[in-house]
């Protein structure tokens, strides 16, 4: 037997499991847009990275660089978690951000390549420091739209499983 079911009850149900998954997707979407510190900061270092290895130090300077390069992306990485206010259950990676991810690594390593071979000629200093220009302007230029781009399907997806629950 089935019970009868009041359809304004069930209305009240849904809108409040819906409010607070509205408001996990509107944070998702500000932290994706809002705070671009970290990219800069990321540009940053690996701007300092990119010039250090274009000017052949020694291969202790290299690993030092890449030593403190790395400590700064885990820097952020801790920082940016515990800033957070948003603690999801599960963290849900769609084919967008695998997408952006992927793409972000094949043009940003692509430039760094590239603009190393079209600066070979030039003396060290120099082409290092229009290779790490030219590289971090690329990365700066491609996170925040990717970003965004990634981050909208969340509320879509999220959506359209809240239609599916109040459909059962």
């Amino acid at each position: 037997m089935s019970t009868p079911m009041d359809a304004q009850q069930a209305w009240r149900d849904l809108q409040r499991i819906r409010v607070p998954q509205e408001r996990v997707y509107d944070e998702v979407e500000r932290s994706a847009s809002g705070r671009s510190g970290a990219t800069w900061t990321t540009a940053a270092s690996m701007w300092v990275l990119l010039v250090v290895t274009g000017l052949e130090l020694p291969r202790w300077g290299v690993w030092l660089a890449l030593a403190g390069h790395l400590s700064v992306l885990g820097a952020l990485a801790r920082s940016h978690s515990r800033r957070s206010r948003v603690r999801l259950h599960h963290s849900h990676c769609d084919w967008r951000m695998v997408a952006g991810f992927v793409s972000g690594a094949v043009v940003t390593g692509g430039t760094i390549v590239l603009a190393g071979r079209l600066v070979e000629s030039l003396e060290p200093m120099t082409g290092a420091l229009i290779r790490a220009t030219v590289s971090a302007s690329v990365f700066v230029l491609f996170v925040g739209p990717v970003s965004r781009w990634s981050t909208r399907s969340l509320r879509v997806r999220g959506g359209a499983q809240a239609g599916e629950g109040a459909g059962r």
